[in-house]
């Protein structure tokens, strides 16, 4: 048992929320099967207890050239073609700004090749964040499966992936929506993605946030994954156990640790402006969580779709991604991958 998991042990109530104990019998799940978090749950999210209770018993984090905190970036490819739906969005939206052009455009981008597509912009997402001295991970599907559409074949995109990995960001898993609760999918899956891009890969997050604690984990710990970024909230934001740092989960079943790392994820776009009545409001949420994780010298991990770049109907996330960008590099945060943030955790741990 490690140091960090026998302090915890002292204090009940803190162990509890750190293992999320209440979710090993969840009284509800959502229509895909994901525990479904109590309005106190909700409300207590903002506040990282159990990272403030480790700083306050001695923890003490250091992050590359003394940055005092970090900024896990990640991007869920869901999809690298627009479904109908998406292109007529778009092209409304333009045409209502009067950009005929661009309105055109949205529609017929298939008629130039399917490389035209505005969704495969992996090279525009990786410009901006180097124009911020960051990277990212991007976490690719190969499932065959999806509860809405077919979503895309990995082997149609290899050379965009290589151009990922090449520019020293990282390729991960997204896992399957099928799959999550099925390791041989899940090794099946990480194979066919390793294969296509000719080396091994440590990170995961998996479709639709399904995720059953602690079950999860020991899959993804047996499927030879480094580390995961699953665990965070679907419909709001914030520390789904208290934690704004890495851990290695525990397994109350079994009395012991788990050989995964844990990037929690703290702020989903979809989930930030659903739950947001303005731009304003977005930013001063996302900018508090901020905060407060820098304040602990802690990770905060965003997640930003990619398909999110190529949609005009978007472009007020895309401007806030950008002023987080331009605000963490201001805080002077290290603004990273996942699988860097775990190189270099599992180094200083």
């Amino acid at each position: 048992m490690s140091l960090m998991h026998e302090l915890l042990m002292k204090n009940q109530d803190i162990w509890d929320l750190f293992t999320r104990k209440e979710e090993y019998s969840p009284e509800k799940l959502d229509e895909h099967q994901r525990f479904v978090f109590s309005e106190k749950d909700l409300r207590n999210a903002s506040e990282p207890e159990v990272s403030r209770y480790l700083m306050e018993h001695g923890m003490q984090v250091e992050f590359p050239e003394n940055k005092s905190f970090a900024v896990c970036l990640t991007h869920d490819v869901d999809d690298i073609y627009p479904p109908l739906s998406h292109s007529l969005l778009s092209s409304a939206y333009c045409l209502k700004q009067l950009n005929f052009k661009d309105s055109v455009a949205q529609l017929l981008w298939k008629l130039r090749g399917t490389d035209y597509s505005p969704y495969l912009n992996f090279s525009k997402i990786m410009d901006i964040e180097a124009s911020f001295g960051a990277k990212s991970s991007f976490y690719f599907i190969t499932a065959e499966a999806d509860p809405i559409r077919f979503r895309y074949n990995i082997e149609d995109i290899e050379h965009h992936l290589g151009e990922v990995s090449d520019r020293g960001w990282e390729v991960g898993l997204h896992g399957g929506y099928y799959s999550y609760d099925i390791p041989e999918k899940i090794k099946k899956e990480k194979e066919r993605l390793e294969a296509i891009l000719g080396k091994k890969i440590t990170g995961f997050r998996n479709h639709y946030l399904r995720f059953k604690t602690p079950d999860s984990w020991e899959f993804l710990a047996d499927s030879g994954f480094s580390y995961d970024s699953t665990f965070g909230h679907r419909y709001s934001v914030g520390f789904r156990n208290g934690m704004c740092h890495p851990f290695r989960p525990y397994n109350l079943n079994t009395g012991e640790e788990i050989d995964i790392l844990e990037i929690p994820l703290v702020v989903m776009d979809v989930a930030l402006f659903a739950t947001s009545k303005s731009f304003e409001e977005a930013w001063e949420r996302t900018k508090n969580l901020i905060d407060t994780t820098a304040s602990l010298n802690g990770v905060i991990t965003l997640l930003w779709h990619n398909f999110v770049f190529g949609c005009n109907f978007r472009k007020d996330w895309v401007r806030l991604y950008e002023k987080v960008l331009q605000y963490c590099s201001e805080r002077g945060a290290w603004m990273t991958s996942g699988e860097e943030i775990y190189r270099w955790w599992e180094d200083g741990a």
